[in-house]
């Protein structure tokens, strides 16, 4: 009956420890795994925020140089077209024998077209520097991009650190749980052994007694 009580109890206290454990186990996988999405979606908010604040950036850049590349085609195709015509009129002013008041007249002309294309010439010029400025811009903004791939390197392997560093952790947390049922698991046995011992002694100082059954039944409940 002791043995059996005592196995009963026994049983009692290790369901009361694997149902503990089982449950520490649990609380530590749900507390690691939340931490791990919690990291995925920050590192992952951050790489979508830096990724489209580049495209952007590019996108703008790479319109604006393409419109000023096209205006200055623009404005040298006008240039030499203005060059070709200054020449023809000069030439047909050299060749040109009519009356004074023709010549003026003709003269008067020449020099509103000639007006127009000093106009286009500085306009020409203007659009050279702007797209000597846009070019500089250019470059600061490809330098800004390699700062920003170099940040955003640097994210990663901090990233990459901190569920190194967490993945450590759980280890230590599930090794140290481990030793702590080890131990419980030796003192279990020991007190087990213990108790053997115990019952060994109780039955031979019961049996050198020599006492009548009723008397050994009395003794026998009040040492339990």
């Amino acid at each position: 009956e002791i043995e059996a009580k005592y196995t009963k109890k026994m049983q009692v206290l290790r369901d009361e420890l694997d149902l503990r454990r089982k449950t520490e186990i649990h609380e530590v996988e749900e507390r690691k795994n939340s931490q791990i999405s919690e990291l995925m979606r920050n590192h992952e908010k951050a790489f979508s925020d830096i990724k489209n604040y580049y495209n952007d950036i590019t996108l703008k850049n790479l319109a604006l140089i393409s419109l000023l590349k096209e205006q200055a085609e623009e404005m040298k195709k006008r240039e030499n077209h203005l060059e070709k015509e200054k020449a023809d009129v000069l030439l047909q002013n050299k060749q040109l024998k009519e009356p004074l008041q023709q010549a003026q007249e003709q003269v008067s002309e020449l020099q509103k077209k000639l007006a127009h294309y000093d106009k286009d010439k500085e306009a020409l010029t203007n659009t050279k520097a702007r797209l000597k400025v846009t070019q500089k811009e250019l470059k600061d903004l490809q330098w800004e991009h390699e700062v920003l791939e170099q940040r955003f390197s640097k994210v990663q392997e901090e990233r990459d650190e901190l569920y190194r560093k967490f993945t450590k952790a759980i280890n230590e947390v599930q090794q140290k749980t481990g030793f702590k049922n080890l131990l419980l698991e030796r003192k279990l046995k020991g007190l087990l052994s213990v108790l053997e011992k115990k019952e060994v002694e109780l039955s031979e100082v019961l049996a050198a007694s020599n006492l009548d059954p009723g008397a050994l039944s009395l003794v026998s409940h009040k040492l339990e």
